[in-house]
């Protein structure tokens, strides 16, 4: 089997991925082994999605994210820019399921805002939003929103501080903290809470 590289948008897809409309697929996207899209998901210039990654339809894949293998990112879920998804990350759809009633009208949105990071393992509950550059710990389960910046982990997951742009834990001792890298400044966490 030989991968396909797509169009002038050089879309990457891999021969055992499928792929129900390229169309809605932005340029220099790579889609690896045995991922499945579903017909109406939107997804992003650059990404790159996993072996054995579930996009399903209704779902909104910003610019340059990244989505390890084995994720599932089930309908009403919409990811910004840049967010990151570690491997095994679950999103739910909806809060109650049974097998024996239908519930594809009570499906609740979830946002997983620009930059933010979800750590291995992670469930999240659906209707929820992560905020901007927030960092939630591997194995947690998220039941609730999410601030912007907050490191969160555990289950269920509870803030455990802060982290700046580049992900690094803000020392609870620095109220004046600017990261050298990305130049976060902790004045941006005060008019965030």
């Amino acid at each position: 089997m030989r991968a396909k590289i797509i169009g002038p948008k050089d879309i990457f897809i891999h021969p055992t991925a499928i792929v129900d409309d390229i169309t809605k697929i932005g340029k220099h996207t790579k889609i690896w082994h045995y991922s499945h899209v579903m017909p109406k998901a939107k997804i992003g210039m650059y990404c790159i999605l996993g072996q054995n990654v579930f996009i399903g339809n209704n779902v909104k894949i910003g610019n340059y994210v990244k989505i390890q293998n084995n994720v599932s990112v089930f309908d009403q879920v919409q990811l910004e820019d840049y967010t990151f998804c570690g491997p095994a990350v679950t999103f739910t759809n909806v809060l109650n399921p049974r097998s024996h009633i239908e519930r594809k009208n009570e499906y609740r949105p979830t946002l997983v805002k620009k930059g933010a990071s979800i750590g291995a393992n992670s469930t999240i509950i659906c209707g929820v939003t992560i905020g901007q550059y927030a960092f939630i710990g591997a194995g947690s389960v998220v039941t609730k929103n999410v601030a912007d910046y907050a490191l969160v982990y555990g289950n269920p997951a509870r803030i455990h501080g802060w982290v700046c742009q580049c992900g690094y834990k803000i020392p609870s001792s620095h109220k004046n903290f600017q990261c050298n890298t990305c130049h976060f400044s902790t004045s941006t966490i005060s008019a965030n809470v």
